[in-house]
């Protein structure tokens, strides 16, 4: 049985990743954490009863992870927490799972090199989606063939997400841009703005979108669009409990989500 330990227990994707680990047969909750809520139970925003885990303090991080003997610990949360914590799991010998977006370089060379230094294993994607990762190899393999035409992505979400564009519209351009020998990339455009062969990008925030994300490729007289919609962040929770089981099995180092899918 897998030891489970999940970062913004309370929050809408935290709340779902507990849910989730409460379906598997291979994993059980042993930690929770949050900035608020200490002392109640995880399985209590959650929607799923009570678990006997209580909410802890981020700051009792290495404590807890240690006397609870968690073997992951999930973390959607914030770019300048994930910098913090993730490092301070590794000294403590757990491996990650981390779906936080937004990361800079610096921040996640600090991640990458504790996960090395400390021989944990861990997944990092911009997206849990299983759905998603399939996308990025279709516009991969697109983008070999319209090569000479206009690219652009659109991607749009709830009006709380805090980075932009997502960390999925970024991975798709990183995608294409590696198919066709490196691209430049504009976010967005006003003024006087004469299209060149960059990758354009483009982020819209409205109301509760879990994720929408369109790779246009526009040619003369034609165009392709392709498109995914998250109809729920559950499909991201869901693949990360997915990832979660996956690479406990695995060798040290950094995975992404097409090791976890065979892709």
């Amino acid at each position: 049985m897998i030891n489970a330990a999940v970062l913004g227990a309370c929050g809408r994707m935290g709340s779902l990743i507990v849910e989730n680990i409460t379906c598997s047969t291979d994993m059980q909750l042993v930690a929770a954490f949050d900035v608020n809520n200490f002392g109640k139970d995880a399985g209590e925003f959650a929607h799923v009863g009570n678990l006997g885990v209580q909410i802890s303090e981020v700051k009792d991080l290495e404590t807890v992870l240690k006397k609870t003997k968690a073997d992951i610990l999930i973390d959607f949360t914030a770019a300048s927490a994930t910098v913090v914590n993730a490092p301070i799991a590794a000294r403590c010998g757990v491996n990650l799972i981390i779906g936080t977006t937004g990361l800079t370089a610096e921040q996640r060379k600090v991640i990458d090199d504790s996960i090395q230094k400390n021989q944990v294993s861990a997944v990092i994607s911009p997206n849990y989606s299983v759905g998603v990762n399939v996308f990025f190899k279709i516009i991969r393999e697109a983008a070999k063939y319209l090569a000479d035409y206009d690219i652009e992505i659109i991607e749009a979400h709830h009006n709380q997400k805090k980075d932009a564009p997502s960390g999925t519209a970024l991975r798709a351009a990183d995608v294409i841009s590696e198919a066709l020998g490196g691209k430049d990339y504009v976010y967005g455009r006003e003024g006087i703005a004469p299209r060149g062969k960059e990758i354009g990008i483009h982020a819209v925030r409205a109301g509760d979108i879990a994720g929408d994300h369109t790779v246009l490729f526009a040619g003369n007289s034609e165009r392709i669009e392709i498109k995914h919609m998250a109809h729920s962040r559950q499909i991201f929770a869901n693949g990360a409990v997915k990832a979660a089981e996956w690479v406990c099995g695995q060798k040290p180092g950094i995975y992404s989500m097409d090791d976890v899918l065979g892709l």
